[in-house]
């Protein structure tokens, strides 16, 4: 398994970080996430003029064809740089969704072209109320060509042009449906998140939906769920690089009884402690990523990763803001916006506690091992 990136990678990871680090410090990301909208137009822009947002759409659809690996590697950027711009959730994951149905092309090249251009943004309506990972109740139904139902927690909802939206048919089955957010059959409620993400409620009553033929698109979403919190993950590592690095520049700077507060011996001790959960998450965000590229991932092996993600961002998190002290729970220093991303992305998809059950209801799976 290669660790290291390729030259192309290189050159992608410092194409993003330059715009990303050219736009944000902590003043301007403040001021971007409290307009209306949470996130910058231009930066949008530039993102699509560089070719990011059709990162991982195919060629044929105005893509780059990249991989899970290069996904990781601008999340990472995304990550660091706390940029709030829904590249994620307004074009991966409902993009990935389109492309990986049986559409047609026709479908595709103008959905995913428009996603790619960065003229329009998409969503995908997949949670309903009640719904505790990894079990989604799907009471949405389709029928006649119109969609009755409300779903929460849509991340990108409240600016998306175009919802990708699970739903039930006649039958039973789980399909997904392309529904235009203008018409007068949708109704959505926006909110702001604790990490200045922007998300909505969507009601649709009898909205007119187009098919997107898959035949029960259960698997379908699982797998590109996986793909999701494997990109979920690197932007994990991203911030958890950040603040350990925050966190040690301050113990270098700050001085206590006349010295800098790194001559204390407990508190290095500490810092190492983060490096370790942060070389933990790395390690298992690399895996993930790895098993992705080919073609062996599963939901037990981003199980696996994100609850490493999850107990390293807890403990990196924390121990910033204690090594920090009050500074480090004020709006105005960045060290609680990485804490705050990080326990955002700790409870999306599952959190600890709910991989964690997952991975133990599957231990008669394996082999039993003997010591001694």
């Amino acid at each position: 398994m290669e660790f290291t990136l390729s030259d192309e990678q290189v050159m992608l990871r410092d194409t993003v970080r330059e715009l990303l680090t050219r736009t944000y410090d902590i003043e301007t990301l403040r001021a971007v996430t409290d307009t209306p909208l949470g996130w910058s137009r231009d930066v949008w822009s530039s993102l699509a003029e560089i070719g990011i947002l059709g990162l991982v759409f195919d060629e044929q659809y105005d893509g780059m064809g990249a991989g899970p690996e290069e996904l990781a590697v601008v999340m990472g950027e995304f990550g660091a740089a706390l940029a709030p711009e829904p590249f994620l959730d307004g074009v991966v994951v409902p993009g990935l969704l389109v492309e990986r149905s049986d559409a047609d092309g026709e479908t595709k090249s103008a959905v995913l072209g428009a996603l790619a251009s960065g003229e329009r943004l998409a969503a995908f309506a997949h949670h309903e109320q009640g719904d505790r990972w990894p079990s989604y109740a799907v009471g949405t139904a389709f029928a006649g060509g119109v969609i009755d139902g409300t779903k929460t927690l849509v991340a990108a909802g409240d600016c998306a042009d175009v919802f990708v939206v699970s739903a039930r048919d006649a039958d039973g089955r789980v399909g997904l449906y392309l529904v235009e957010a203008d018409q007068a059959g949708v109704a959505r409620i926006g909110y702001r998140t604790h990490d200045d993400r922007r998300g909505a409620q969507v009601t649709f009553t009898g909205a007119a939906a187009t098919p997107l033929p898959s035949g029960d698109a259960s698997a379908l979403i699982s797998g590109v769920q996986v793909a999701q919190q494997n990109a979920l993950c690197a932007e994990a590592v991203g911030a958890m690089t950040k603040s350990l690095n925050l966190t040690t520049e301050y113990l270098k700077q700050r001085k206590q009884f006349g010295v800098p507060l790194a001559a204390f011996q407990a508190l290095t001790h500490r810092a190492a402690d983060m490096y370790v959960a942060l070389e933990l998450a790395s390690s298992m965000s690399a895996y993930l990523t790895a098993a992705l590229a080919e073609d062996s991932a599963d939901e037990i092996t981003a199980s696996r990763t994100k609850l490493q993600i999850c107990r390293s961002g807890r403990l990196v998190g924390q121990e910033a803001i204690q090594m920090h002290g009050g500074i480090g729970m004020t709006a105005e220093y960045p060290v609680a916006h990485y804490v705050s991303r990080l326990t955002a992305i700790g409870h999306t998809l599952g959190d600890a506690d709910s991989h964690l059950s997952i991975l133990s209801s599957r231990l008669r799976d394996w082999p039993m091992v003997m010591v001694g």
